[in-house]
């Protein structure tokens, strides 16, 4: 088998043929898919060795000072062989990786051959093809979870023992300084406990990577952004924690950390970085230092490590194997995203060249992954059709009032969100409401004053005197509807989703190039609501590509709800996801061209990543096991210095770099209720049936949604991103 290995002496990478390590009992043998570089500390480890003999000593006085001790006790002739043959030995490099159960030794029954592990440990988790694992350092990869994205296990366990040692509390604020691989972990780990992060780092790409990724604000510890943002989310009593996540031999990390904390706060030290406290600062606070080590409990301990001595969860309730399964269900579950860290991607043959292309500078990085053979992509990415609309466009109208209605459908949202609307408005006639049921037709009529009531809908279409129809019934007949509809001539009006299937869709746009007739409107209403026009307006024009972040938080439905009826109905996403991507595709005013989506086992929470064509992404996060409390809806977008920020549609801000108009912008006032825009999309469309002119939306825009959110389904199946392709 191949493994990579360095001499230390010479600072020599290479790639080598080695004996396939036997498997012992208590553990097993691995197959690598994917291993992760520790862009940290594997660097730092080949950066000294490249070093002379002297700037060795230099950077590790800890093991000078084992050499010293060693002369005093062996003499100098003895110690100098000793250390030479060490130093010219090649050793291993690696510890965080991902890979295929290949045998099971004696002892172990909680996995089996052909099963996916996450590994840990630096002898253990190497960049090699096969590795000889202890059962405490490893955990069975959760179903769904890519295994590039559980080479991150080890990396993350490291990240979450330093937040246990931190012990945040809901609605805590904390400072992470060094947004390195290892503090961006960290900074999601603590957006997911419910605490709000500042993040310090020079280097701004890393600085706007963690805002996406959940950080409150960031930026250059140097400047005074960060001591700002820290005074405005805590009120000027400074930090409950601060993370220590930088390397190097600067002093900045502990004076910037000593500023920032609160009165006996915590200070946690997880990475390398120069400690040199300074005394009266840190005493004037009383402020608790403390050590992570690294993966948790159980580190350094042969017992546990080796002999696979776990430590019970009654006295240690997170080890280090603990924590690296807790990790891998969270990723799995979509409450850490580490796909945005993957830099790049690297043919294990190719291990030589990238690590120099890292240390040179050449590939700047976050994390880097090996891909071992056997793991090529192989197969073509899916795709999936986005239909191009083949119609004579209707001729112009002319203004006609008043606009008479029909609504097919009277259920809750109908009832609730639209008619209340339309009932009131001038220049409107409820003429026919249509629905299955004879009482249901005669108590919307009662109640919202329709002139007809009835449960046919072939009249209705027939009706030559109704210049539009509503179709607000469940998901499973939008489709039919919408065609019989489009082809009866009518303005169609149709809730969201507008089909289920690309058949569906293909069948709705067929009736369109029959007809002709492309009067067609998808209720998406958030693009209408005034707060997000004003917070777009605000935020300009961008120049450069965007970053875009929506949190649903769309909670557990009811038993019995029709909603469930996946079968039928579709699911949650595929019915109501058409809303938020609609929305991103609004706010960066282009129609996307991949779709990634992943889910967890065991519920409906989706994460789904939207490329655009100019490089901007948006983040879907569709979860339905959050808090009732939390708000529903919460957007960030990020671009060219500035900031969107939309709170449940009550309250939304704008924040800038100041270098043109003023550095922030807030919402005036709360409004009295949500405004999610259903009030103006029923005004636009009633003016472009009155009038006659173009659509509130293009059509085309309402068919790159449509198919962007079944591609969320096709995602799922083929556990690859989807390319939208649009059909010629």
């Amino acid at each position: 088998m191949k493994q990579v290995v360095q001499n230390y002496k010479s600072g020599e990478l290479a790639v080598l043929d080695v004996p396939v390590p036997g498997c012992k009992p208590g553990g097993v043998l691995v197959r690598s898919a994917y291993s992760l570089i520790s862009t940290g500390t594997e660097l730092m480890k080949v950066s000294e060795a490249g070093m002379s003999m002297l700037g060795k000593a230099r950077s590790r006085p800890d093991q000078v000072a084992k050499v010293m001790q060693s002369v005093a006790t062996n003499g100098l002739p003895a110690t100098y062989r000793k250390v030479m043959g060490k130093l010219d030995s090649y050793t291993p490099l690696g510890y965080s990786l991902c890979g295929v159960v290949e045998q099971v030794g004696t002892g172990v029954d909680e996995v089996k051959l052909g099963d996916l592990v996450a590994c840990a440990g630096n002898e253990h988790a190497l960049h090699a093809e096969l590795n000889w694992v202890p059962k405490n350092l490893y955990a069975r990869v959760p179903d769904g979870l890519a295994p590039q994205h559980a080479a991150f296990g080890t990396v993350g366990s490291i990240a979450m023992q330093g937040v246990r040692r931190g012990e945040p509390q809901l609605g805590d604020v904390a400072l992470v300084i060094g947004l390195g691989l290892i503090g961006q972990l960290v900074v999601q780990l603590l957006a997911a406990s419910g605490v709000r992060v500042v993040g310090a780092d020079p280097d701004p790409v890393r600085c706007e990577l963690a805002e996406r990724l959940g950080a409150a604000a960031c930026g250059d510890p140097a400047s005074a952004a960060v001591e700002a943002a820290v005074a405005e989310l805590t009120g000027g009593h400074g930090v409950d924690q601060v993370y220590l996540a930088a390397g190097g031999g600067s002093n900045q990390p502990v004076e910037l950390a000593a500023r920032l904390c609160r009165d006996r706060g915590r200070v946690v030290d997880i990475g390398k970085c120069r400690l040199d406290l300074p005394w009266n600062a840190y005493y004037e606070k009383e402020l608790d230092v403390r050590f992570s080590r690294s993966y948790g409990p159980g580190r350094y301990d042969p017992e546990y490590e080796l002999e696979g001595r776990d430590y019970p969860i009654g006295y240690v309730r997170w080890t280090e194997r603990r924590n690296l399964a807790c990790f891998l269900d969270l990723v799995a579950r979509g409450s850490v995203d580490v796909e945005p860290l993957v830099s790049h991607i690297a043919d294990f043959d190719d291990a030589v060249e990238t690590y120099q292309r890292l240390k040179d500078g050449e590939l700047k990085a976050v994390a880097v992954l090996f891909r071992y053979p056997g793991h090529e992509v192989e197969a073509e990415a899916p795709a999936v059709a986005v239909p191009t609309v083949h119609a004579k466009r209707s001729p112009a109208r002319a203004a006609k009032a008043p606009v008479r209605l029909a609504f097919v459908g009277a259920g809750n949202y109908a009832t609730s969100m639209l008619l209340p609307h339309l009932a009131q408005r001038d220049g409107v006639e409820l003429s026919t409401v249509v629905t299955t049921t004879a009482l249901s037709a005669a108590n919307a009529q009662r109640k919202f004053g329709f002139a007809e009531a009835t449960t046919d809908l072939d009249a209705v279409l027939g009706d030559k005197s109704i210049d539009a129809v509503f179709v607000v019934t469940r998901h499973s007949s939008h489709a039919e509807l919408t065609r019989k509809a489009l082809l009866a001539g009518k303005t169609v009006f149709v809730e969201k989703p507008l089909a289920l299937t690309e058949d569906e869709l293909a069948g709705v746009l067929a009736a369109v190039e029959e007809s002709g007739n492309d009067r067609l409107q998808v209720g998406f209403n958030r693009r209408f609501a005034p707060l997000l026009h004003e917070a777009r307006k605000r935020f300009g024009a961008r120049t450069g590509p965007a970053s875009l972040r929506y949190l649903v938080n769309a909670g557990r439905l009811q038993q019995g709800s029709w909603y469930l009826q996946q079968g039928t109905e579709g699911s949650r996403f595929t019915g109501e996801g058409g809303h938020f991507i609609d929305t991103a595709s609004w706010l960066l005013d282009a129609d996307p061209v991949s779709v990634y989506a992943v889910a967890p086992s065991g519920n409906e929470d989706l994460q789904v990543v939207l490329r655009y064509p100019d490089g901007s992404t948006a983040t879907i996060s569709y979860v339905t096991t959050g808090a009732p409390g939390f708000p529903k809806e919460t957007l960030d977008l990020v671009a060219d210095g500035k900031v969107l920020r939309l709170d449940d549609f009550v309250r939304a801000s704008v924040y800038a770099d100041g270098t043109v108009g003023p550095k922030k912008w807030v919402s005036s006032r709360l409004p009295k209720a949500r405004d999610k825009g259903q009030n103006a999309e029923l005004a636009a469309f009633i003016k472009a049936v009155r009038t006659g002119g173009p659509m509130p939306v293009p059509l085309e825009s309402l068919v790159a949604t449509t198919a962007a959110t079944l591609a969320v389904r096709a995602g799922l199946a083929a556990g690859a991103p989807v390319t939208l392709a649009r059909a010629r």
